[in-house]
């Protein structure tokens, strides 16, 4: 398969797979965001009754907790392991995921226009070509469907929090869980998203307190944010 891909992204997440799970390991921080993410996405696209893709779905975290607040959720990743853990996951959450080996690129081929929400988080900055995964992404929606993505702004401030205080200071993720030249602008992600004739509705940033140790949304984008999108009618 000629995917849009790293091999040595998917070996690194695909080797840390088994700990996906557990919330005090490397995943810790997506627990910690996750209810954030997810009631974001709630609050401007209800998710009940919704036909939703998690794009890049690792372990399954956001896909099974929209799977949890009444979506039809399936999730797809490139990691055979992460989905293999996601898979074994549904056995204790009893929730039900449709998860499939699979590039964004490729499955939007087969599935156009065929979901209500596409999900796309964490993931952008793991990728050779942000923009193709961002066109699958606009493809795989229906016209007038909602498209959401998040990653890392590229600035000094976000090297500095994002991989100098996350990864080496505070030890929230591993060494080289991030490379500072993927980072995103969001002035980039909103051309490309325009070039994929997605409309930019919203756009949202996440910091973190080392003090407190908490998470929140707010209007400072400088390192991690959010993107709320919805395809041309």
């Amino acid at each position: 398969m000629n995917a849009n891909a790293d091999p040595a992204e998917l070996h690194k997440f695909s080797e840390l797979a088994h700990r996906w799970w557990d919330p005090t390991s490397e995943f810790k921080p997506l627990h910690d965001i996750n209810p954030l993410r997810l009631n974001w996405i709630d609050a401007s696209s209800p998710l009940a009754g919704k036909r939703v893709i998690d794009v890049g779905c690792g372990g399954g975290i956001l896909s099974e907790s929209m799977a949890a607040a009444g979506a039809t959720v399936t999730g797809i990743d490139l990691s055979d392991k992460a989905l293999g853990v996601a898979r074994l996951h549904l056995l204790e959450s009893g929730l039900k995921v449709n998860y499939e080996l699979a590039a964004a690129e490729e499955y939007a081929e087969r599935h156009a226009g065929q979901f209500d929400i596409v999900t796309c988080l964490e993931m952008l900055e793991h990728v050779p070509d942000p923009a193709s995964t961002i066109a699958a992404c606009a493809k795989l929606v229906r016209p007038g469907g909602e498209v959401y993505f998040s990653t890392l702004n590229r600035n000094p401030k976000s090297y500095l929090f994002a991989i100098i205080g996350a990864e080496y200071v505070l030890r929230l993720l591993p060494r080289g869980t991030h490379e500072y030249a993927r980072f995103i602008k969001p002035s980039e992600l909103s051309r490309a998203c325009r070039d994929a004739g997605l409309d930019v509705l919203d756009l949202t940033g996440m910091s973190y307190n080392p003090f407190t140790k908490v998470y929140a949304l707010g209007r400072d984008t400088d390192v991690n944010y959010l993107v709320h999108t919805r395809r041309d009618g």
